[in-house]
C-alpha cells in the first residue's frame, strides 16, 4: 500500500523532469540553430558581398550587438585587452608611471607618479610627448601612446618631450618598472586627533593599505576618530570591499549578500577576520560617483550603525560581475548577481532587464528597511547619506578655464618660474599670483560663454528660423546686453573657487598626487561637516542610535 501511495509522487517527478528536459532540449536546439544561421550568414557575406569584408570585424560587431541588449557592465574582453583588464583588477602594470592626456594632436604628461621611472627621470607635468623609441607620437591617440609606454619591467625606453619653458626638446632614458597604483592615495590628519584616509579604488590589497594607514595614524598622530573618503571611488573587487569593512566591524558580522539566477552566486559574505578597530568614531564620505564596492562599504557601515555617512547619494551600482573564460584566451565579464546590504537593500539605481533599455527605479517600488539600531534606510537608488552635503556646481568660468587647459598650463608655467613652494597644506596663491594668472589669460586671448549666453544664442537661432526675430529685434538686442557677462567682475566673484583649483594643480607639480589631496582638504565642505559630527560625541552617538535625524 505504501508503494502504491508513493507511485503518484514518482509519476509527478518524472513528468516534471521530462518537462524540464524538453524545455532545456528545445532551448539548446534553438540556440544551436540560430548560431548555425549566424555563422552561415557570416560565411556568405565573406564570399559573396560585393566589397571586401573582414570576418573578424563582422563577428566583433555581432558580439557587440548581443551585449548591447544587456547591462553596460557585461563586456567582452578579447585576448588583446587581457592585460589592460588585469591592470584594472590588480592595479599593476609594466611601464613608466605617468598620467597622460590627449591635447589636440599630441599626448601630454599630466602627472608623473611619485618614485616611479617618469618622475625619477625628471619628466614633468606639461611635457608634450614627441617621440618614443624612435617612433613619432604626433597624431597618435592617448591609448596608442599608453601602449607604447608600457612594457616588461626592466626594459629600456627612450622618450623625447617638448618642454615649453625650455623652448626645446628634451630626451629621457628610462627603465620600465612594475607600476602599482595605490588604493590609498593619501592618509594624514585634517586636525588634531582626526585622521583621514582617501580610498580611491578596490584593487588587490586595498584592505591592507587601509589597515597600514590606520595603524600609522594611530601610532604617529594618536588619532581618536577617522574620516574614510570614498568620493569618486568607482569600486573594484568585492572581497576587498568585504575586507575593508571587516577592519571596522566584529568578526562574523554580515557585510553583503549576493543573489543571482544560478544558485552558486547566492552567497553571504561575513567578516572573517579580527577587526582593526570597532570603536573609533567613523565618518564615511560619499559622492555621486562612489559606486559598486564603495557602496558596499558605505552601505554596510550605515546598516550596521558603525559610522555616519556624509555627502551625496551614491551612484547606485548594485550588480556583481564575474569573469568567465572563453575560447582562445578571451574573457567575458558578466553580471551574475545583485548585491544586498546587511539590512536587505539592493541599491541598484537603474533597471536593465528590458533588453538593455535603462530606466530609473520608480518611487513606487522603493522600499523601507531598518538598520541594526532601527534607523530607516531605503533601497532603489544608491546609498542615501545620513547627512547630505550639497555639491557645489562649478561656474561656467571655472569649467571653461579647466576644459581649455588654462588651469593646467598656468600651473606648469608657475612651476617653471618657482623652484619650490611651502608644504602642500600651507601653500596659498597670493594676490600677485592671481593677478598674474588673469594677465596670462589675457595674453592667451581667453574667452568663454556663460550657460545663459549659450541658451540665448539658441533662442536667437530658433527665433530666426521661425521668423520671429525681425519682429522683436530690439528686444533681443536689449536682452543680449543685459545678460552679457562682465569678465573682470567674474574673476572677482569666482576667485575663491578658481584659487582652490589653481592651488591644487600647482601643488601637484611639487608634491604629486599626495600633495594634491592634502591641498584639497582646505575648505572642503564635506570634511567640515564630518569634523562637526566627529568633534561632538553626543551628536555622533545620537545619529547612530536614531534619536537625531539630520535635516535633508
Amino acid at each position: 500500500m505504501k508503494k502504491l501511495r508513493l507511485l503518484p509522487v514518482f509519476i509527478t517527478i518524472l513528468i516534471i523532469t521530462a518537462g524540464l528536459l524538453t524545455v532545456s532540449a528545445t532551448r539548446d536546439f534553438r540556440l544551436a540553430r540560430n548560431m548555425d544561421i549566424f555563422f552561415s550568414m557570416i560565411r556568405e557575406i565573406s564570399i559573396f558581398y560585393v566589397d571586401e569584408t573582414d570576418p573578424e570585424k563582422l563577428i566583433e560587431r555581432g558580439i557587440s550587438g548581443v551585449l548591447e541588449g544587456l547591462d553596460p557592465y557585461t563586456t567582452y574582453i578579447p585576448e588583446s585587452e587581457k592585460e589592460n583588464f588585469a591592470t584594472m583588477t590588480t592595479g599593476r602594470y609594466g611601464g613608466v608611471g605617468a598620467l597622460i592626456r590627449q591635447v589636440g594632436d599630441h599626448v601630454v604628461i599630466i602627472e608623473p607618479y611619485e618614485n616611479f621611472p617618469a618622475q625619477k627621470a625628471g619628466l614633468r607635468s606639461g611635457d608634450i610627448i614627441v617621440d618614443i623609441n624612435g617612433e613619432s607620437a604626433k597624431g597618435k591617440l592617448v591609448n596608442e601612446v599608453s601602449e607604447m609606454l608600457k612594457g616588461q619591467p626592466g626594459s629600456s625606453i627612450s622618450i623625447i618631450v617638448k618642454r615649453e619653458a625650455e623652448n626645446g626638446l628634451v630626451t629621457k632614458e628610462l627603465i620600465r618598472e612594475e607600476i602599482r597604483i595605490n588604493n590609498v592615495t593619501w592618509a594624514g590628519t585634517v586636525t588634531d586627533g582626526v585622521g583621514y584616509i582617501q580610498l580611491n579604488g578596490f584593487t588587490e590589497n586595498a584592505h591592507r593599505e587601509v589597515r597600514e594607514a590606520l595603524d600609522r595614524l594611530k601610532k604617529e598622530s594618536n588619532i581618536t576618530s577617522l574620516i574614510l573618503d570614498v568620493r569618486g571611488n568607482p569600486g573594484g573587487l568585492l572581497m576587498e570591499a568585504v575586507s575593508v569593512t571587516n577592519l571596522f566591524v566584529n568578526k562574523g558580522e554580515d557585510i553583503v549578500s549576493t543573489r543571482g539566477k544560478v544558485r552558486q552566486w547566492d552567497q553571504t559574505y561575513r567578516a572573517r577576520n579580527n577587526p582593526a578597530d570597532t570603536e573609533i568614531p567613523l565618518v564615511v564620505l560619499t559622492g555621486r560617483s562612489s559606486a559598486s564596492a564603495a557602496e558596499i562599504v558605505a552601505g554596510a557601515m550605515q546598516d550596521l550603525d558603525r559610522g555616519v555617512v556624509v555627502g551625496q547619494r551614491t551612484f547606485g551600482k548594485g550588480l556583481i560581475q564575474t569573469t568567465r573564460q572563453l575560447s582562445y584566451d578571451a574573457q567575458l565579464k558578466i553580471t551574475t548577481a545583485k548585491y544586498y546590504t546587511p539590512s536587505g537593500r539592493c541599491i541598484q539605481a537603474r533597471d536593465f532587464s528590458d533588453d538593455g533599455a535603462t530606466a530609473a527605479i520608480p518611487d513606487s517600488l522603493i522600499n523601507e528597511f531598518r538598520t541594526k539600531n532601527g534607523r530607516v534606510v531605503y533601497d532603489g537608488g544608491g546609498i542615501m547619506p545620513d547627512v547630505p552635503v550639497e555639491e557645489d556646481r562649478p561656474s561656467a568660468l571655472l569649467v571653461n578655464l579647466y576644459t581649455q587647459n588654462h588651469i593646467f598650463n598656468y600651473a606648469t608655467l608657475y612651476a617653471s618660474r618657482n623652484p619650490e613652494i611651502p608644504p602642500a597644506r600651507d601653500f596659498v596663491l597670493s594676490d600677485n599670483d592671481y593677478r598674474d594668472f588673469v594677465e596670462y589669460l589675457e595674453q592667451n586671448n581667453f574667452e568663454y560663454q556663460t550657460q545663459t549666453e549659450a541658451n540665448f544664442r539658441q533662442l536667437v537661432g530658433t527665433a530666426k528660423r521661425e521668423n520671429y526675430y525681425e519682429h522683436a529685434e530690439s528686444l533681443f538686442t536689449e536682452l543680449k546686453e543685459r545678460i552679457k557677462h562682465d569678465k573682470a567682475g567674474d574673476f572677482k566673484v569666482y576667485r575663491k573657487e578658481i584659487n582652490r583649483l589653481l592651488e591644487e594643480e600647482i601643488v601637484s607639480r611639487y608634491y604629486y598626487q599626495k600633495g594634491r589631496v592634502e591641498a584639497s582638504i582646505k575648505g572642503d565642505p564635506h570634511i567640515d561637516k564630518a569634523l562637526e559630527i566627529l568633534q561632538n560625541k553626543q551628536l555622533y552617538d545620537s545619529m547612530l542610535d536614531g534619536s537625531v535625524v539630520a535635516a535633508r
